[in-house]
């Protein structure tokens, strides 16, 4: 069953060169504007129980398309439906009257939930107890911080669990504490069933908490796919910044999409990974690893970065770091000129498979210039060895003492 049905979806906007044009064109009946599309020809589903990811850069149409799904603003063109109870967390508070006290205001809320006074009070105690703000649910809202605000307006939102959630940015504030809170709510719900659509900057969230990921750019979706794959091309349009920019994408030898851009200047010929002297693609929990990057250049480069980073199997990044912040100058190169590079790191990962991205770029990061990117240049698989069991992404040598007595 769909929970969220979208079909050629579009929505523009008037666009005057002067202020005077629209009142000339109301008066005369003479077309005096520009039509500007901000979303154009959209179609996508969302499955009972599924979570997807919105993501795109600012000004892609991500809002403009919460906000038609929520019946804030109407499309100029295509349908949508949207089946069962919705909970939206576009922006928390808004509606929220700054003279009503705490208790006030979740009445008002609830009410424009369609809850009635009897829910309303019903659910008051687990609304207060989740947003934690003590006594100043009973003071007027002028008095809250911008946290305790988006604390109380999270609570009453979610304070039942609805058919489909709408998040756009709304985590963003708040304590961190809070923000635990506000995802592990997410995830109840995810688990039980929920659809989720969501809109985030974060790519952990949007990996942790999508199944699947869209992105859109200038109101167009221009990829679909896994979180990790569709983030991967995301990083790769961010990183766009030259006119002979390339962005290059291909199956990889495990089935997963290798993403690999940048301007080409570097070119990123092999990456291998060696323990001792035996190149390896599996090794033991904190077995010594090297990885080797051999690189060539294009053109005449001052002290570029080389670096890589290690994500699971979810896509969640787990250890990464380069050349610059390592503070090891890579000379001058020259065109034509090959070199290698080689990182040493201890295997001290969780049992799993890992998958590597290497990428050589300016400065600290390959946002700034990016000479090469390369996402799954090689796997890794790492197994058990003689450590003790223990569970997580990581593996950290832990001590125990014990001892009898009293306890001071």
């Amino acid at each position: 069953m769909s929970r969220i049905e979208v079909k050629n979806l579009g929505k523009k906007y008037k666009k005057y060169a002067r202020k005077w044009h629209r009142l000339f064109e109301w008066i005369t009946g003479r077309k005096k504007h520009e039509e500007k599309f901000v979303l154009k020809g959209l179609s996508f589903n969302v499955l009972e129980g599924e979570s997807v990811g919105i993501i795109g850069h600012n000004g892609a149409g991500k809002s403009t398309l919460l906000k038609i799904l929520t019946g804030t603003t109407q499309p100029s063109e295509g349908e949508f439906k949207v089946n069962g109870r919705v909970a939206a967390l576009l922006e928390l508070g808004m509606g929220f009257h700054p003279d009503f006290t705490g208790i006030q205001n979740v009445y008002m809320s609830g009410q424009l939930m369609g809850l009635s006074n009897e829910e309303i009070t019903r659910l008051l105690p687990e609304i207060e107890r989740f947003a934690e703000i003590g006594d100043y649910i009973h003071q007027p809202l002028r008095t809250y911080s911008s946290g305790m605000a988006v604390r109380l307006a999270f609570s009453v939102a979610t304070a039942i669990r609805p058919d489909v959630l709408i998040v756009d940015e709304a985590l963003s504030v708040g304590d961190a504490y809070f923000q635990h809170k506000c995802f592990d709510r997410i995830k109840k719900f995810r688990s039980e069933g929920t659809t989720i659509l969501f809109v985030s900057h974060d790519p952990g969230a949007v990996k942790n908490l999508c199944d699947r990921a869209i992105l859109l750019d200038q109101g167009i979706m221009i990829k679909e796919g896994t979180p990790e794959e569709v983030l991967d091309y995301y990083n790769a349009i961010i990183a766009k910044r030259e006119a002979d920019y390339n962005i290059k994408q291909s199956i990889g030898k495990d089935g997963k999409v290798d993403t690999r851009s940048g301007n080409g200047d570097i070119k990123i010929e092999k990456v291998e990974l060696f323990s001792g002297n035996r190149k390896v693609n599996a090794v033991q929990v904190g077995e010594e690893i090297e990885i080797k990057i051999d690189l060539k250049c294009m053109k005449k480069i001052d002290c570029p970065t080389v670096g890589f980073m290690f994500k699971d199997r979810l896509g969640n990044e787990v250890f990464g770091t380069n050349t610059y912040y390592l503070k090891k100058n890579i000379e001058s190169l020259q065109i034509g000129e090959k070199f290698s590079v080689i990182f040493k790191i201890p295997a001290n990962f969780g049992i799993g498979n890992y998958s590597l991205t290497v990428a050589a770029h300016e400065g600290h990061t390959h946002t700034a210039k990016n000479y090469e990117w390369w996402d799954h240049a090689a796997l890794l698989q790492v197994v058990p060895g003689d450590e003790a069991p223990f569970v997580g992404v990581c593996y950290l040598k832990a001590t125990v003492e014990f001892s009898k007595g009293v306890m001071v």
